[in-house]
C-alpha cells in the first residue's frame, strides 16, 4: 500500500475508532500517521484533543506546543487551543502570550478575548480585561458569557452602576443570567429600568 493510502487508511481507522469513544486506539493510530507525515497538523491537534479529552494535560500540552512549533504557519485556533491549555495548567502568563498570538492572527476570535480575558481576570488586570470582554461581546453580542464576566469585573472594580446596565441589558435576552449575576452581587436590577 502507498504511503499516502496507509496514511488515508489509519486517518479513517482513527475517525471511526473516536465514533465508538476507543480513544488509546485512536492515539495509536495518530502516532502511525505522525510516523508517516511528521508535521501534519490533523494528527498533531487530533492527538492534543485525545489527550485533554482524557485529563492527560501534560502530553496534550507537549502535543499542542509540537503543533505550534512545526514548520507549517500555525493557524489562530492552534495558538488559542495552546492558550487554553496553558491556562488550564496553571501557566497564565504564557497562556496570555498564546491567545495574543492567536489574536495576531485573528482578531475577530471572539473565543480568544474571552480566554484573554479570563486570563487578566485572574491576574487582576481588571482595566485591560474589560477592554478584552469588551471585544468579545462586540463580536458575540448574544452569548451570555462575555457580558457575565464583564459584569463580574466591574463589581470587582467598585462600579455597581456599569454592572446594574449589564444586568439589565441581560435581562432582555438571558434572563437566568440576570437573575443569577444579581444573586451573586447583591444588585437588584428591574429589566425596564
Amino acid at each position: 500500500m502507498s504511503q499516502h493510502l496507509s496514511y488515508l487508511f489509519l486517518k479513517w481507522q482513527a475517525i471511526a475508532l473516536l465514533l465508538f469513544n476507543r480513544r488509546e486506539a485512536a492515539l495509536r493510530c495518530f502516532a502511525a500517521m505522525l510516523a508517516l507525515r511528521p508535521d501534519d497538523r490533523y494528527a498533531l491537534a487530533s492527538r492534543a484533543h485525545v489527550f485533554a479529552q482524557q485529563g492527560r494535560m501534560k502530553e496534550a500540552l507537549a502535543a499542542q506546543e509540537q503543533l505550534v512549533r512545526e514548520g507549517h504557519a500555525p493557524l489562530a485556533a492552534d495558538w488559542f487551543n495552546l492558550g487554553y491549555l496553558l491556562e488550564e495548567s496553571g501557566q497564565p502568563e504564557r497562556a496570555e502570550q498564546a491567545l495574543r498570538r492567536a489574536l495576531e492572527l485573528d482578531p475577530k476570535m471572539d473565543r480568544a478575548w474571552y480566554g484573554l480575558a479570563l486570563v487578566l481576570i485572574q491576574a487582576r488586570r481588571y482595566d485591560e480585561a474589560v477592554a478584552a470582554l469588551k471585544k468579545n461581546t462586540e463580536l458575540q453580542p448574544m452569548s451570555p458569557f462575555g457580558w457575565y464576566q464583564l459584569a463580574r469585573v466591574h463589581v470587582d472594580r467598585h462600579e455597581p452602576e456599569e454592572a446594574a446596565k449589564i444586568i439589565r441589558h441581560l435581562h432582555g435576552f438571558e434572563p437566568k443570567v440576570a437573575a443569577q449575576l444579581e444573586r451573586e452581587t447583591g444588585l437588584r436590577v428591574s429589566p425596564s429600568a
